[in-house]
């Protein structure tokens, strides 16, 4: 049985998304982004995990900025106006649960 293989798409300037495994439940997501290039601030009712692979990222989650490097993880509650800036070229690992249907 081989794994569905789901395409690149580039939400914004500087940023490549993909999604890696997905259920009802829970979702995987690599997000890519180049130096400069931000996630812009948004929110959703999805619970959201961050994972810092590569690079160097500053997070806004509601009135508080954290700034993330490789190893660092950040959770934010569903509902919460978030986003981030790439400080350094690297590549987060989402977790959303459940699953951002408008990802598929």
């Amino acid at each position: 049985m081989s794994l569905p293989v789901f395409p690149v798409v580039s939400p914004d300037n500087g940023v490549l998304r993909q999604v890696l495994s997905e259920a009802p439940e829970l979702m995987v997501v690599s997000f890519r982004f180049e130096t400069g290039a931000e996630g812009k601030r948004h929110s959703h009712p999805h619970v959201q995990s961050t994972y810092v692979s590569r690079g160097k990222f500053r997070f806004f989650r509601g009135k508080e900025t954290y700034e993330l490097s490789v190893g660092d993880s950040l959770v934010i509650p569903g509902n919460v106006m978030h986003g981030c800036e790439c400080l350094e070229e690297g590549e987060l690992i989402d977790c959303f649960t459940p699953r951002r249907d408008d990802f598929l």
